[in-house]
């Protein structure tokens, strides 16, 4: 896991690359050579995982010097993909010179077979090409500029805005607001762009003009299977344990990152069967005022206790959320509604004082149904849109404050499967985005549909089985994994997902949704397959999310107003003050808008991080 930086056309300069030094603070390389008409510079920090040798360094060349690689992330089946290859070529046990060698041989679509995390950049210089290759989950992040005669690309946006000018993208802010984040290929700067999951960017250095394409190599999610509930149940317990298994591929210490959820506990209960010692494992909780529905400490240590686990914990407070918020919002660079950005930057502050890697249970929520949305779209079938228009309406005038009955009936009201689906989105309504920016927002929904095509979601049976494997690579990638990857990385650490095992999501989308989720009933098969390994009371907890206590703490609304209402910040030049206020005094009046809020204290720190 480490930080790649690179260039075409602009100078690259060892303290440019120390701005991403954290993401890999054991060692740097740096290299520039040419390649067709242009200067091509590539660099690299270092988190030293496996191979802890000199024979794991990067930049990376081929022994004829004529194909480079820099490359962030972990690629799990690189022994059995080495197997492939010519066991001469090999002078260490990294997984980087795995993919040089497998993309020397078999070239970029060959990223289909690499079961990891990952986001690289392989020059060819016998074909004058340079191509930027991000995972198909988007674990791992990747930005670039590309215009005629110059490229950059980046793991962060921090370097990249000292060699772009930076500025606000306003259509993408408005897209944001809908959204909660922005997505792929979109950011909230003008002229930066992140690499969609699952997409190959090639660059064709052969004439003076720079000349690129994107192709995806992201397949179309897996047809039906045929197969019974225990059958499936067996092999998906198989497959599991088998990404675990993967995932422990390390030459230094790991532990997990646990909440008081079945997801982690699953996940840290078969690391823990294949570790000769106690690992340890971090949560974080709240002290103070805040709303204890929300604290996973005490279900956390008990998991910890049943597991033989070593158990370290952190607490915060709103003070301290506050203080730390544009500290967050900086480490992550782009603005995001998601509360829980703040408690994952304490707890991974924790974790990276004691290891170098961790575990996490994120991404079942998604190919398991485990979100309320989707029971949602199950009661799709029985409530008519018109009906759900009808209860949306009654229920405004009505004052019905209950959040999760109003955005349901908002995404039953909505006439086309697609609107439906963004509806699980939405934070701002477009008229909110209209009162708070002075217009609406356009095209919010175009990168959703490009990928509902390109998965073929047209051939999948079930509507919540579409909106799963959209939600898969769509708010998943730009979103949560987004800022889990910024957050860590910042304390020097690497957080791994196994139920984004390739085989595994794979399989799970093979299945009926049935065998997923039904009404009132979520991650069946996942829960199942647990009982197996932990005890009924830690498997069939109430969910509780990885989330904040900004539902009591935002009530403070004098002191939110201290920082939203200042008419001298750059926020206030984008922002009607008079619609910034109506949400605060709408949520202390018993509406929750507590995202709606985290979302412009986001874009607050934004601007004055990058604007002021």
């Amino acid at each position: 896991m480490c930080g790649i930086l690179g260039t075409v056309g602009l100078e690259l300069s060892p303290s440019l690359l120390e701005a991403i030094a954290h993401r890999g603070p054991d060692d740097s390389g740096l290299r520039t050579f040419e390649c067709g008409e242009h200067r091509v510079s590539l660099g690299h920090r270092r988190l030293a995982i496996v191979d802890l040798s000199v024979n794991g360094a990067q930049p990376m060349a081929t022994g004829d010097d004529q194909r480079h690689i820099v490359f962030n992330g972990e690629i799990y089946n690189h022994q059995e993909l080495r197997a492939d290859l010519d066991a001469k070529l090999f002078r260490g046990h990294s997984d980087t010179e795995t993919l040089l060698e497998l993309l020397t041989r078999h070239g970029p679509m060959a990223a289909k077979r690499l079961n990891g995390i990952f986001a690289l950049a392989y020059v060819d210089l016998k074909r004058h090409k340079l191509y930027l290759i991000r995972d198909p989950f988007g674990v791992k992040p990747l930005y670039y500029h590309v215009s005629e005669r110059r490229l950059a690309f980046s793991s962060e946006l921090r370097p990249l805005l000292q060699l772009v000018p930076a500025e606000p993208d306003i259509d993408a802010l408005r897209s944001l607001l809908r959204l909660r984040f922005s997505p792929s290929p979109e950011t909230a700067f003008l002229g930066l762009r992140k690499l969609r999951p699952g997409h190959i960017l090639e660059i064709d250095l052969s004439s003076e003009a720079l000349s690129w394409s994107e192709t995806a190599y992201l397949e179309p999610v897996p047809r039906r299977r045929r197969i019974n509930f225990q059958d499936a149940l067996s092999e998906y317990g198989s497959l599991f344990k088998q990404a675990v298994r993967r995932q422990l591929m390390s030459d230094v210490e790991i532990g997990v990152l646990l909440s008081g959820g079945v997801d982690s506990a699953l996940v840290a209960a078969h690391a823990q069967q294949a570790a000769e010692q106690p690992l340890k494992a971090f949560t974080v909780g709240f002290s103070g005022s805040a709303d204890q529905a929300v604290d996973e400490i005490d279900e956390a240590a008990e998991t910890a206790r049943v597991l033989g686990m070593e158990h370290l914990i952190t607490r915060i407070d709103f003070d301290q959320f506050i203080d730390t918020l544009r500290t967050c919002v900086g480490i992550v660079e782009e603005p995001l509604a998601t509360t829980s950005v703040v408690p994952m930057h304490f707890l991974s502050r924790l974790a990276g004082q004691h290891v170098k890697v961790v575990l996490s249970g994120q991404g079942a929520d998604e190919p398991l149904g485990g979100y309320t949305r989707y029971q949602g779209e199950l009661y799709q079938r029985f409530v008519p849109s018109w009906l759900a228009q009808i209860g949306r309406v009654a229920t405004g005038r009505a004052g019905v404050r209950n959040d999760t009955l109003r955005r349901g009936l908002d995404a039953l009201s909505q006439s086309s499967e697609l609107a439906r689906f963004m509806s699980a989105y939405t934070v701002f309504s477009n008229d909110e985005v209209e009162r708070l920016t002075g217009a609406r927002a356009t095209d919010s929904q175009r990168s959703l549909e490009y990928l509902y095509d390109l998965l073929g979601c047209q051939q999948i049976p079930e509507s919540v089985a579409r909106m799963m494997s959209v939600d898969l690579r769509f708010g998943l990638s730009d979103d949560l994994l987004l800022y889990t990857d910024k957050v860590t990385m910042r304390e020097s650490l690497e957080c791994r997902v196994p139920m984004l095992d390739l085989d595994l999501a794979r399989f799970i989308e093979s299945l009926p949704a049935s065998f997923r989720v039904r009404l009132r009933q979520t991650k069946i098969i996942h829960k199942r397959f647990a009982e197996t390994t932990l005890p009924g009371a830690l498997v069939h907890r109430s969910k509780k999310g990885f989330l904040s206590p900004t539902r009591v703490w935002f009530r403070d609304r004098e002191r939110l107003r201290g920082i939203l209402l200042d008419h001298e910040s750059v926020f206030s030049r984008y922002f009607d003050p008079a619609a910034v206020d109506h949400v605060l005094a709408e949520h202390e009046a018993g509406y929750n808008r507590e995202r709606h809020i985290f979302l412009l204290l986001s874009l607050y720190f934004w601007f004055a991080e990058y604007f002021s």
